[in-house]
């Protein structure tokens, strides 16, 4: 019976102390980006990440920080490709490579301006990085900028209006799988009088997805 006994003690030892090892270790392993939750399933390398425009929210390009004037729409995505996501923390990289803006939902109310016949992002693909922290950037090739033209109708006929950012900068949140851009600054390169000189970026994209399954940051 003492050794029944014995035996039997040092079995639930062992039993209670396995499933504690498990999780210690499956949490040194989470990758900076996992799907489903945080400490979730690993992104991985090569899967594509779509968002849309949070839902009830605009992407704007105003002519002022802070400001009214400008254009905006209702309907914007962007697409990366993950490219290295490493244990957390660290940071995950990605590239870049579509950012779309649906003209039909978009409209200016700059004087002297009738609507806004496209929206055109070049110089992809982009690198952009996502912190365990939350920090986003945004960075165009070596040499070369983030580059965008707003192409206008107006009363004079259209325009094109071309800006470039040496990069972006956002914040991404767990709360609702987002990726938010405040008044990131362009400045006009090209483009008439009725293209105002500085142009100032804001969008919250949500939820950042994986094939459906939402996107988190560890």
């Amino acid at each position: 019976m003492r050794t029944r006994t014995l035996f039997t003690l040092t079995a639930a030892v062992a039993a209670l102390a396995l499933p504690a090892a498990v999780p210690v270790a499956a949490a040194a392993d989470t990758p900076v980006l996992t799907t489903g939750a945080a400490g979730g399933t690993p992104v991985a390398v090569g899967d594509t990440l779509t968002a849309p425009l949070a839902g009830g929210t605009s992407a704007t390009f105003r002519s002022s920080a802070g400001g009214s004037s400008g254009v905006s729409c209702t309907s914007s995505q962007f697409t990366v490709t993950v490219t290295d996501n490493p244990t957390a923390p660290g940071i995950a990289t990605e590239s870049l490579t579509a950012h779309t803006f649906d003209s039909a939902s978009c409209s200016s109310n700059v004087t002297g301006v009738l609507g806004v016949t496209g929206i055109q992002v070049a110089n992809l693909p982009y690198t952009t990085t996502v912190s365990s922290e939350g920090a986003v950037a945004v960075t165009p090739p070596s040499g070369s900028t983030v580059r965008t033209t707003v192409s206008l109708r107006t009363l004079l006929g259209s325009i094109n209006c071309v800006y470039e950012a040496p990069g972006l900068s956002g914040t991404a949140a767990n709360d609702d799988n987002s990726i938010a851009f405040a008044d990131q600054h362009f400045t006009k390169v090209s483009g008439s009088g009725l293209c105002f000189a500085d142009g100032y970026f804001t969008a919250t994209y949500a939820p950042v997805t994986d094939g459906g399954a939402t996107v988190f940051v560890n």
